[in-house]
């Protein structure tokens, strides 16, 4: 019996599912006998046990009638049941939100997903590994375990991480708040998705960055938004392009823009929280990654100057410890308390409680801060390493947008068009090199190459071996034109008469 294995889950589920399916098409019929199941191990090169455990799973489901001292024989009209469990290949969406997920996602296609074919990649968003803060939180989880309440957490936070955040943000971001105005949410993600849901129905008008993240345009786009992409320039957000009809929401990632590193000027924040104040518009303050910046003063977060309770502040710790821990912060504004609160305990009760009081442990016991200040001295050494790299292959080709904060650069290809800078990326993947285009996070892109650079994941030799790569891709797709004709030298001043001589 030919059977094909799909390769998903245990061998057993997949031996279940290949003989269901050899049923359904017709090529075993009603009343066939299987082989024996010493049989069928021995030619697919399996266990007995599985095909056992196969085989007694059909019988549970009424597919198999086991014979004593006859063998197992195939038991419904299998004709009958083809019609019934066959799946239809498509099917309409079954609510507006599912609609708008299929116009704006596709899971298979994220930007910055990193492709088996590499070796090296400049990705976005991979953690920084340090096995210093592996020790460090799996002794903090397993003491959190054994003192852990075992019931449902709070639905606004562990009372102790509340006051370790609020701690941190007077002292790192400028922000005074207390506990109470503390929600404890599963990621930035969540936090403006529970945001949408309480601000807005579906058609508002919602103000956002271009460019931005594209998982927070997802969200809001998934929420019903009509988005109004707002330009952003050297000095952040431009407000005067603010748009005169007043837009419920404004996303912002004011003290490093995503993804172009800008840094809003203090005029434009002050301009940005009269405009909301007048209006009655909401901010959104994205603070992702504010803890690393090199060779400047930490910024002042926006919230730090809100006089009116206008903005909704969020910060992560899944870039500052690791994207796998899916816990943030967010800062709600005193109307909107009881909101935010009924919105989690709807979306899931509460964060997981165990790993709040480890990371509240954590941060009280200094270990935070340590880790920070451990991990920005080592992203500014790979930073250095891949500007360094850059700079020496750049011959003209490259304009090195830095922004002197984060974990990643912005490269443009110079005089090149977003196409080229798809077939550098195509070129480069035959490599062994991941290169990531800074297209897909604008709702508009330019037709310009440009590049998103991560350094976090690589180490500085790592980064040196995949800058050696990167400069012979780049020689390859756009060789250096021929080196420009020196300048003639001054003509001398003409010789008298006299001196030249005869030609004789």
């Amino acid at each position: 019996m030919h059977l094909q294995l799909d390769g998903r889950g245990p061998l057993h589920a997949q031996l279940t599912r290949a003989l269901k399916g050899a049923m359904f098409a017709g090529r075993v019929g009603h009343g066939a006998r299987l082989p024996p199941t010493r049989l069928l191990a021995r030619d697919l090169g399996v266990s007995r046990n599985t095909v056992l455990a196969a085989y007694e799973q059909l019988r549970a489901e009424g597919f198999l009638d086991g014979r004593v001292g006859s063998g197992s024989y195939v038991t419904p009209p299998l004709q009958a049941m083809r019609q019934v469990n066959a799946q239809p290949t498509w099917i309409e969406p079954q609510s507006a939100y599912a609609r708008r997920l299929r116009t704006i996602h596709d899971h298979e296609k994220v930007p910055g997903a990193r492709s088996p074919m590499v070796r090296y990649a400049f990705q976005y968003g991979a953690p920084l590994t340090n096995p210093a803060l592996s020790t460090a939180w799996a002794r903090e989880l397993s003491h959190a375990a054994a003192y852990a309440r075992p019931g449902y957490p709070m639905t606004q936070g562990v009372p102790a991480l509340r006051e370790a955040v609020c701690d941190y943000l007077a002292r790192r971001r400028g922000i005074q708040t207390k506990p109470a105005d503390v929600l404890i949410v599963n990621g930035t993600q969540q936090a403006l998705s529970l945001t949408s849901r309480i601000l807005f129905d579906e058609g508002a008008e919602v103000a956002i960055e271009e460019p931005q993240y594209f998982a927070a345009r997802e969200v809001l786009q998934s929420n019903g938004a009509q988005l109004c992409p707002i330009p952003v320039d050297d000095n952040g957000l431009v407000t005067d392009a603010l748009p005169a009809r007043t837009p419920k929401l404004i996303c912002v990632t004011p003290s490093h823009q995503f993804p172009s590193g800008a840094v809003m000027s203090l005029s434009r924040r002050l301009s940005l929280l009269d405009y909301a104040e007048r209006r009655g518009s909401w901010i959104f303050e994205d603070d992702y990654d504010g803890e690393f910046r090199y060779g400047s003063k930490p910024i002042a977060a926006l919230r730090s100057l809100d006089e009116h309770d206008r903005v909704i502040y969020v910060g992560s710790f899944s870039k500052a410890l690791f994207p796998a821990l899916r816990m943030g912060y967010l800062i709600m504004p005193a109307p909107l308390r009881s909101d935010f609160i009924a919105a989690k305990w709807m979306e899931d009760f509460g964060s997981a409680a165990i790993e709040q009081a480890a990371l509240a442990n954590f941060i009280q016991d200094g270990g935070f801060e340590r880790h920070l200040r451990r991990s920005a001295k080592t992203l500014e050494e790979r930073r250095c390493a891949l500007l360094e790299g850059l700079r020496a292959c750049s011959k003209g080709r490259l304009a090195i947008a830095d922004s002197r904060a984060g974990m990643h650069i912005v490269v443009w290809l110079t005089g090149r068009s977003r196409a080229e800078g798809e077939a550098l990326i195509a070129h480069a993947v035959g490599h062994g090199l991941g290169l990531h285009p800074i297209a897909p996070y604008y709702l508009a892109p330019p037709d310009r190459a440009g590049l998103l650079m991560g350094f976090a994941s690589l180490s500085v030799l790592e980064i040196e071996e995949a800058v050696q790569v990167f400069a012979r891709c780049l020689d390859e797709m756009f060789p250096v034109s021929a080196k420009p004709r020196l300048q003639r030298r001054a003509r001398a001043p003409a010789m008298p008469a006299a001196a030249r001589g005869s030609r004789g």
